[in-house]
């Protein structure tokens, strides 16, 4: 596919983006809301939240509506009341982004019990697409994208270790959180063939965002990316792409790099492997489905 200058008119149609109060996910609400979509947006922080929904408001020049919507991935019952709440006020999804994440050079444990990265950036999406499957299922023809990332390459994931007790560094848990992503979005876009809801994950480039500047990456990774990020992607670049597979994407079970369907590491085409985690995050999350 050939990157598009602007979303097609999506007048009518719904979408939710996940970690979108900045970054690649505010660039990707504004081009959607400008196309006349209805989005809502979610964040963690209340206030930050709603001053990205006035900028994405004001650049959509009225066309589409913003919302917002609390959610912390470190929570799952924030996960699921973001889901119960979307559920009462929106009658359709088009389209899911599942697009926020985060690193950490120190091994935390969430309150549920759970290593961070896992569950920000892989089990939290996995809860809240499942509460949200049946809309999505209903609103077809319709799509999932997983934002993941090249790091899956060097990711592992460790079965007996998921949330990575024995030995933990920040880059290969960050790197395994992303192979999660990569993973589940084959596992669910399996699951939903022939039901018309497309699901593929994609590496947007290396984008000119805060991710990492919250000293959480480390000293040398927060470094290095001050000195490099000149030369990254804008985040309406990275936004474009994202909007891409989010509109015009007639694969499912895909990777995507620069724009382009590409295989993804060996390691990460395993059905095996993806069903696997699938199961195993299924497990974990029981206690917060219906």
């Amino acid at each position: 596919m050939t990157q598009p200058v602007s979303p097609p008119d999506l007048t009518g149609r719904t979408a939710l983006i996940t970690g979108a109060n900045s970054g690649i996910g505010k660039a990707t609400a504004t081009l959607l809301a400008g196309a006349g979509a209805d989005v809502v947006i979610t964040a963690r922080d209340r206030d930050k939240g709603a001053a990205a929904a006035r900028d994405i408001t004001a650049e959509a020049a009225g066309r589409g509506t913003v919302t917002v919507s609390d959610l912390d991935l470190a929570r799952m019952s924030s996960v699921r009341d973001c889901a119960q709440r979307f559920l009462g006020s929106h009658a359709r999804l088009d389209v899911l982004i599942l697009n926020a994440g985060m690193t950490s050079a120190r091994r935390r444990v969430t309150d549920d019990g759970f290593e961070m990265l896992f569950q920000v950036n892989h089990l939290g999406h996995y809860l809240l697409t499942r509460l949200l499957l049946d809309r999505l299922e209903a609103s077809t023809p319709s799509r999932v994208v997983v934002v993941a990332s090249v790091a899956h390459q060097r990711g592992r994931l460790n079965f007996d270790d998921l949330h990575h007790e024995l030995r933990y560094t920040g880059m290969g848990a960050y790197g395994a959180s992303k192979l999660a992503n990569v993973l589940f979005a084959q596992e669910l876009a399996r699951r939903l063939q022939g039901l018309s809801v497309l699901v593929n994950a994609l590496h947007p480039g290396t984008v000119r965002s805060g991710w990492g500047d919250d000293g959480d990456a480390g000293f040398w990774l927060t470094l290095g990316l001050r000195i490099a990020r000149p030369f990254f992607l804008s985040p309406r670049r990275a936004g474009l792409r994202v909007v891409q597979l989010a509109t015009e994407a007639d694969t499912t079970g895909g990777y995507y790099r620069r724009g382009r369907l590409t295989p993804p590491a060996p390691h990460a085409r395993d059905p095996e492997a993806a069903r696997r985690l699938w199961e195993v995050s299924e497990q974990l999350v029981t206690p917060w489905l219906p």
